[in-house]
């Protein structure tokens, strides 16, 4: 599905494409979950043995989205712009408490902006129904589970999908009794650790170790690890101060992005649509990686220090993110 395609409009990467990299091969979970730190810089191996989430870049600056927007407004003249944000530390800060992750009202009403003008979609680790009561706009599509859960915009809304015909999707739809099961088992075997949080989100389960001492997470570690055991159809990855469980099929935000695209009529074969997608976390990178192939588009990293990625452009937090698309709201309007 992800092949390249006729060359459009895209923007020059931050840094390098993928490299190889020297990473100790006795790496451990402990190793993994302090390599996520927000002070460390060390790049490890995933639980699978890839390098699926590159996540530093050795002192290499990133250039600005703000800083090149002119250059990102020429790019994508002429072109539908398709707009996909991740929602934690991307639309809302990165805070300890996963359920008070707010949206400001100055944000929600830039992206409401920006869904007037652009077909635009929430990308999230989240469950649908959690970001929603975070973002309560439902002219939005919105992918959840990281991708694995995608609706449309509610009736009444302007419809974009080809023939306008409601839109959903569920590939992991069989694997929901297994999420449910290992949800409650992980709820029983972490209650006792202080801090630690284990987050339904539909087809994948989140666990939190933002706030648990250190020396305790091994023990998460150790807890996620013997259940997973006995649920082979199950894998384990990560993200920022969190374990991700998800089936193993072959679907993330990349293929969200894809789907996305291709029903709104904007397959590989398009040469008049420009994405822009906006992510602070690992798992945002199967989507940069997406556009680099399909060559359209560009994506954008967010975060306040230089990395790796499969990314174009950066944006340091949150407030920027919400002047970049204030300037393109705004830069459509003008002409």
């Amino acid at each position: 599905m992800r092949n390249q395609c006729h060359r459009n409009a895209v923007l020059p990467p931050i840094g390098v494409d993928r490299v190889p990299l020297t990473v100790d091969p006795t790496s451990t979970l402990l190793g993994l979950m302090r390599a996520s730190s927000p002070t460390s810089s060390t790049i490890q191996r995933s639980f699978d043995g890839s390098y699926e989430n590159l996540w530093t870049i050795g002192g290499q600056p990133s250039s600005s989205a703000l800083g090149k927007f002119e250059e990102i407004k020429e790019a994508c003249k002429g072109k539908q712009i398709v707009m996909f944000l991740d929602y934690d530390g991307t639309l809302s800060p990165i805070v300890a408490d996963p359920d008070k992750a707010f949206i400001t009202t100055q944000m929600r009403e830039t992206v409401r902006d920006v869904a007037k003008h652009f077909p635009t979609a929430i990308v999230t680790g989240r469950c649908i129904s959690k970001v929603y009561e975070f973002v309560k706009l439902s002219e939005l599509y919105y992918a959840g589970s990281h991708g694995m859960d995608i609706k449309g915009p509610e009736e009444g809304h302007t419809a974009y999908t080809k023939g306008g015909k409601s839109l959903l999707c569920q590939p992991a739809k069989e694997f929901l009794p297994i999420i449910d099961e290992v949800h409650k088992i992980l709820l029983e075997k972490t209650k006792s650790i202080e801090g630690a949080k284990v987050e339904d989100n539909k087809f994948c389960l989140s666990v939190h170790y933002r706030c648990v001492e250190e020396n305790k997470w091994i023990e998460v570690a150790e807890h996620v690890k013997s259940v997973l055991k006995g649920y082979p159809k199950l894998r384990l990855s990560q993200g920022r101060m969190v374990l991700e469980i998800r089936p193993c099929i072959k679907w993330d935000k990349g293929n969200a992005l894809e789907f996305l695209l291709e029903s709104l009529g904007y397959g590989n074969n398009s040469d008049d649509v420009f994405p822009v997608y906006i992510g602070d976390d690992r798992t945002d990178e199967d989507a940069f990686t997406v556009l680099r192939q399909r060559s359209q588009g560009l994506g954008i990293i967010v975060s306040k220090t230089p990395k790796e990625t499969n990314a174009s452009f950066s944006l340091e937090e949150p407030l920027e993110v919400m002047q970049f698309l204030r300037l393109l709201v705004d830069g459509i309007s003008e002409e």
